[in-house]
């Protein structure tokens, strides 16, 4: 068994493809429509191009703002990307403009930072040595 699938719920299906494509790297795999504005739009790692899918969900359920707010609020990311050096990615990406919510820090063998997705969430980074 192996994870296939795993999403993310963003407020903004095409501004969640720019930041994940053209800031973070990943590129798109899936864009179906599905009536309405709402997509099954999923993004993958160009180092893994049929491997996991991440899905830009739609944060349209009555539950999901709180969730995400709550989550936002008490600092817990909503996914962890791993790569392969924190610090290096950490200036990458606040070069382009990306917030970040956590500066890198060791934590013992990972060092992780974490960011603002511009959609609602926090994403983790991490590396693990």
């Amino acid at each position: 068994m192996k994870i296939h699938l795993t999403s993310v719920f963003v407020d903004d299906q095409e501004k969640a493809l720019r930041f994940y494509t053209e800031l973070l790297g990943f590129v798109k795999k899936h864009d179906v429509p599905l009536g309405g504005t709402d997509r099954w739009l999923t993004v993958v790692s160009p180092e893994d191009p049929d491997g996991t899918e991440l899905l830009l969900e739609p944060s349209g359920h009555p539950a999901v703002q709180p969730f995400k707010t709550a989550l936002v609020r008490d600092g817990i990311p909503a996914a962890s990307f791993a790569v392969d050096d924190v610090p290096a990615e950490f200036d990458r990406l606040r070069a382009l403009g990306v917030h970040f919510a956590q500066e890198p820090r060791e934590m013992g063998p990972v060092t992780t930072a974490v960011l603002d997705d511009t959609c609602g969430n926090l994403i983790q980074i991490l590396h693990s040595s």
